[in-house]
């Protein structure tokens, strides 16, 4: 199936274009002090016609059923939400010096309920985004969080990413992955 730029997307954004749509599928998380787990994920990116992609992201656990006739459905419905986050992508309008022009600078904007706000800022180019935290800031309560880098990849159809942080007083390392299909356009 070929690709087509979604109508009305903003021309700025077209090095994104192919984020937009509904993604489903699976993943593992670990970390020091969680113990590592499969998850759910549903990615949906859409547009307005404005400067900006929207976000928004949740990850279920995957909890073994009590009950071996539960329907997948059901479960998935019933599964403890892990994490929720809620955003925006960006394209700025000034290329860093020295990107190359096969690359375009862009910027991604979390909010997520653990109590912070993230700023990534990175490039993308060629079915790519490699993307590192530029500002964490978290409320008295939220999340110690303190640094993150985020993989993005088109990888035969298919959303592949990768997510590493510094938390909780532990160096940079592997927290999440996973590998979603698109659901819809």
């Amino acid at each position: 199936m070929a690709f087509v730029i979604p109508e009305g997307l903003a021309p700025e954004l077209y090095p994104l274009s192919w984020l937009v749509g509904r993604w489903s599928g699976e993943g593992v998380l670990g970390y020091p002090g969680v113990e590592e787990t499969s998850f759910t994920q549903e990615i949906e990116i859409d547009h307005d016609g404005g400067l900006y992609l929207s976000y928004r992201s949740v990850i279920r656990l995957v909890v073994a059923p009590d009950d071996v006739s539960a329907l997948e459905d059901e479960q998935a419905e019933e599964s403890p939400v892990w994490s929720t986050e809620l955003g925006f992508w960006r394209i700025p309008p000034a290329r860093p010096e020295g990107m190359g022009s096969e690359l375009f600078p862009v910027e991604l904007l979390i909010a997520d309920p653990a109590g912070h706000v993230d700023v990534y800022v990175g490039a993308t180019g060629n079915g790519r985004i490699d993307l590192v935290s530029d500002l964490i800031a978290r409320t008295e309560t939220g999340a110690e969080v303190t640094a993150g880098k985020r993989l993005l990849g088109l990888v035969n159809g298919d959303l592949m990413w990768a997510h590493d942080m510094a938390a909780f007083g532990q160096p940079m390392q592997s927290y999440a992955s996973a590998r979603l299909s698109r659901v819809e356009s």
